[in-house]
């Protein structure tokens, strides 16, 4: 059996458009959509799945269905379900959430803890309603996008949709390319921007020889440059290297400024 498409619930609203996402992400993967919900009361539990349900059920009716209620923290629940899953899926901001607070301390602790592509659903009803007819992917220079790179041209595939890929270079006020302290993602450059997408791109088009692909190389620091792309694109996507010697993944100043920023869908995949 193929392995489900997790997607984290509480009954919020955010939540449940995670669900619809979800349900349309599944069906677009052929893939099963697990609902979990970490809670210790009871009644709450019942009425946060079966409004789960019924959303997904009402947007992916063909879509294999179950659902479980866990006892453990919501982040900890989530990230053990990651271990054997296809990805994690989230609202940004859960039933608990202030107001102010622009991402959910469960959906920022998950996308930093988890083995799984973490994907928060972020964006106003009408951009999540909107088809933009492409996907984005952030490519660094060096290693660090192999499987964010991989991951977004399967997302492309299924959505039968071009994929943008780009790298970010930005200056400092002197002029000086940036480092990874004041840019956050592309860093110094050592290559030419056109080698750099062309190296990330090079393996894994192999396995997507149809896919349409735009290299766009932006002389912006990666946030900027970023949350420009995010706002005409279906789902942004980027990867996270791993900790070195500590589980978890290192969510760079633009990671941070994505989860919390950007006007639609993103992808954290973790580096293999």
């Amino acid at each position: 059996m193929a392995i489900p498409l997790v997607v984290g619930v509480d009954g919020s609203e955010p939540s449940l458009e995670a669900v619809s996402w979800a349900a349309a992400e599944a069906a677009r993967h052929g893939l099963p959509l697990h609902l979990l919900h970490a809670t210790s009361a009871d009644q709450e539990a019942s009425a946060a799945i079966r409004a789960a349900c019924t959303r997904a059920e009402a947007t992916a009716p063909t879509v294999p269905l179950s659902s479980e209620v866990s006892q453990e923290d919501a982040a900890s629940a989530l990230v053990d379900k990651g271990r054997n899953a296809f990805a994690l899926v989230l609202g940004y901001r859960g039933r608990g959430g202030l107001v102010g607070m622009l991402l959910g301390s469960v959906s920022l602790a998950v996308a930093a803890r988890a083995d799984c592509p973490v994907i928060v659903v972020r964006g106003t009803p009408e951009h999540l309603d909107a088809r933009f007819g492409n996907v984005v992917v952030g490519v660094e220079d060096g290693e660090g996008s192999e499987s964010a790179v991989d991951f977004a041209l399967r997302e492309a595939h299924v959505r039968r949709c071009r994929l943008v890929a780009v790298h970010a270079c930005g200056t400092t006020p002197g002029g000086r390319a940036a480092s990874p302290s004041t840019s956050g993602f592309a860093g110094t450059h050592r290559r030419p921007p056109a080698q750099v997408l062309d190296d990330a791109l090079r393996q894994p088009l192999l396995g997507y020889p149809d896919t349409t692909v735009n290299r766009l190389f932006v002389e912006k620091p990666g946030r900027p440059a970023l949350l420009e792309a995010a706002s005409t694109t279906d789902l942004l996507i980027v990867g996270a290297r791993r900790r070195l010697g500590h589980p978890g993944l290192q969510l760079g100043l633009v990671n941070h400024a994505l989860l919390h920023y950007s006007p639609c869908p993103v992808a954290v995949v973790p580096q293999l």
